[in-house]
C-alpha cells in the first residue's frame, strides 16, 4: 500500500495492491476529530457492469458520513474500475480486491473492530471473503446472488452479521432474503423501511443503523 500524499487530515488517495498484482484505486478518510476511531470501515461499491463504483451513492455518502461518527474509513474501485487496474471478473477475483482493502485499513488503524460493508455487488463479494482482520460484516441490499452461496463463506462464521435489506429493493426484498438467511450463524436482518435498492434518501438512517452495529462489536471478536 502506498500513500499518495502528505495529508493529516481529510481523504487520503492510496493505492492498494492485491495478491494477484493488481493496483487498486482507493482513499481513506480518519475520523474527522482526528482521535481514535470507534471502529474502522472498509466499503464495497455496487456492480462495475452497471456504472458501480467508490463515488457511487450509497458508497459516497456512507463515506461522507462516517467519520463525523468516530468512524475511519477507506473505499476502494474494483479492478478494472476507475484508476485500479485489472479486469473485472465477475465477483471471484474481487474477492482478492476485498482482501487487499481489509488488509489495508488494518494496517492503518489499531486494536478497534474492523466492519466490512458492501453494497449490492460489494455485500455479496463482502460476504465472501472470511478474514481475521475482520470483527464483523455489515451488508447493504446484499442480492445473494453475485457468486454462489457455498462461496459466501462468512454465512456460517461465528462472527456478527448485519444484513440491511431494502423494504422495496428490486432484486432481493426482505421476503426473499429471510428464508437465503434463515440458517446463517450470528446474522440480523434489519427492514429498511420505505427504501428501494438504491436507499435513496435513506443513507442517513443506513449510516445510523452501520454506527450502531460497529458500536457494539469489540475487536476481540475477530477470528
Amino acid at each position: 500500500m502506498t500513500a499518495d500524499n502528505d495529508l493529516t487530515t481529510g481523504p487520503r488517495p492510496l493505492t492498494i495492491a492485491t495478491d494477484d498484482g493488481v493496483a487498486l484505486e482507493a482513499q481513506w478518510a480518519p475520523c474527522d476529530d482526528g482521535g481514535d476511531p470507534l471502529a474502522a470501515v472498509v466499503l464495497a461499491h455496487p456492480h462495475p457492469a452497471h456504472g458501480g463504483d467508490m463515488t457511487s451513492l450509497v458508497t459516497s455518502e456512507l463515506f461522507r458520513s462516517l467519520p463525523t461518527q468516530r468512524c475511519s474509513v477507506l473505499r476502494f474501485n474494483f479492478r478494472g474500475v476507475g484508476a485500479s487496474t485489472g479486469e473485472h471478473g465477475g465477483g471471484e477475483p474481487e474477492r482478492l480486491d476485498v482482501s487487499a482493502a481489509v488488509a489495508a485499513m488494518d494496517g492503518l488503524v489499531g486494536d478497534v473492530p474492523l466492519v466490512l460493508a458492501g453494497w449490492s455487488f460489494g455485500a455479496d463479494v463482502s460476504l465472501a471473503v472470511v478474514d481475521d482482520a475482520i470483527t464483523g460484516w455489515f451488508a447493504v441490499a446484499p442480492p445473494l446472488r453475485i457468486l454462489s452461496a457455498d462461496q459466501l463463506l462468512a454465512a456460517h462464521d461465528q462472527r456478527p452479521k448485519h444484513l440491511a435489506v431494502p423494504e422495496h429493493d428490486e432484486f432481493n426484498p426482505p421476503e426473499r432474503c429471510a428464508p437465503k438467511v434463515a440458517d446463517w450463524h450470528n446474522t440480523t436482518v434489519e427492514v429498511m423501511a420505505g427504501a428501494d435498492h438504491y436507499l435513496v434518501g435513506r443513507t442517513a438512517k443506513l449510516t445510523e443503523s452501520l454506527v450502531g452495529f460497529a458500536a457494539s462489536l469489540t475487536w476481540r471478536n475477530r477470528a
